[in-house]
């Protein structure tokens, strides 16, 4: 008995070690825990700004512009600043990208505060917004790669990032829907400004390997050639490629579920700002549960499969959402959603890391943001012109739908990689 207590101790302690082992690294520690911190003024700032939105102009399609154009700057520049990060020293440009972030929260809350703040600036501030967004994604996925020393913890490393992210989905929802009752919606932004220094703390104390801190010599070859050079590989890359099919298909018919949550909470659950914080960091505490779940397995082998699955669980969580109108079952369906669309966003990048070639990773990263992130302005879109036509509950409905189809799609195409995964 007490042998047998012993062993599924030490395998507990097993599990325990492989679910956080990346943080054995002291300059990813510095970067996870800077990164937490600023990402729960993220989500702070992304509840209040949806409410504000809504509060101002009571129209799911102008919720969904002000989205796309905070996105739509990722489908024009992501592949241009993938060419770029491939050539610079990326502490010194992911600093300056967080100081961006930095001057643009406290821009926003300086506005709300002194009631100048209109549609017009909220638009204004999501384009840039939107430009910081699509530098900072390819970039801060290619540095991840200069903060562990061995490539086998790289998946691991990938799945905490998943988990500090959606740590913060839990956490900043819930705080959100506090501080707007309380404090209004100008004092979260506040808030999200100042918690960009912690990251930018954590930057400057990370000390990178010579290796990566040197800046690449300069290249003969124009951009466009390196573009060209960067989407070559990629295509003919098929595995890469599918992904790309995979996740950015997802996003625009998938991702966007959250611009539109602020009308579900008020006209299907009857609630305020505290319930779309509630029904936020439900949706976070099943993406919490699943980047968990990635970063405790100890091999990429089988993640693909996970694709697919994960695409069936945040289709069927959104389904779910067409036919509940209470609280308690619409908390369970979105934590089945974030647990989907987790895994989904998570065994991709890993998968897409995994196979790329370093000397390309700014670049590949650069198409995947695009697959990612670029197509999510049309997505936010199409959600909110969906939903002012059809309906909320409608528009879950047939995001779920396309997702199954999804799923289906990329299990078809597996089959011919089984050699690769």
């Amino acid at each position: 008995m007490g042998s047998n207590i012993v062993a599924m101790f030490n395998s507990f302690q097993t599990k325990i070690y492989n679910t956080f082992r990346a943080l054995k690294y002291k300059n990813y520690r510095l970067f996870f825990f800077g990164q937490c911190i600023s990402l729960i003024g993220t989500w702070i700032q992304q509840v209040a700004m949806s409410w504000l939105i809504y509060k101002l102009t009571n129209s799911a399609f102008l919720m969904g512009l002000v989205c796309f154009v905070s996105t739509l700057p990722a489908l024009i520049l992501s592949p241009f600043a993938g060419v770029f990060i491939d050539r610079m020293e990326k502490k010194k440009a992911l600093v300056f990208v967080q100081f961006s972030f930095l001057i643009e929260a406290f821009i926003l809350a300086v506005l709300t505060l002194t009631n100048l703040l209109n549609i017009w600036n909220v638009l204004i501030i999501s384009l840039f917004m939107g430009v910081s967004n699509a530098i900072d994604m390819p970039l801060r996925q290619a540095f991840v790669v200069q903060l562990v020393d061995d490539n086998e913890d790289l998946s691991n490393a990938i799945s905490l990032n998943s988990s500090c992210f959606n740590l913060a989905r839990l956490i900043g929802p819930a705080i959100a829907g506090v501080l707007i009752a309380i404090i209004g919606e100008g004092w979260c932004f506040m808030i999200n400004a100042l918690s960009y220094i912690a990251v930018i703390w954590a930057l400057l104390l990370i000390l990178v390997s010579n290796e990566y801190a040197k800046i690449p010599a300069k290249k003969e070859t124009s951009i466009l050639e390196e573009l060209k050079e960067g989407f070559n590989y990629s295509y003919n890359n098929k595995f890469i490629w599918y992904i790309f099919m995979f996740i950015g298909i997802a996003s625009l018919s998938g991702m966007a579920f959250q611009v539109v949550m602020p009308i579900y909470a008020k006209e299907i659950l009857k609630g305020g700002a505290q319930t779309l914080g509630y029904l936020m960091s439900a949706a976070g505490i099943g993406a919490l549960i699943g980047a968990l779940y990635l970063s405790s397995r100890t091999s990429i082998k089988g993640l693909s499969k996970w694709t697919c699955a994960s695409a069936v669980m945040f289709g069927s969580g959104l389904i779910g959402l067409k036919f509940i109108s209470n609280l308690p079952l619409a908390l369970l369906s979105l934590s089945i959603t974030g647990f989907g669309m987790v895994v989904l966003i998570a065994s991709c990048n890993t998968i897409v890391q995994y196979y790329c070639e370093e000397s390309k990773r700014g670049r590949v990263m650069g198409l995947y943001t695009i697959a990612f992130f670029g197509t999510a302005p049309f997505g936010s879109l199409i959600e909110g012109t969906i939903a002012d036509k059809l309906g909320i509950s409608t528009t879950y409905l047939i995001n779920g739908i396309i997702l199954l189809i999804l799923a289906y799609w990329f299990s078809t195409k597996l089959k011919h990689f089984t050699n690769q995964e």
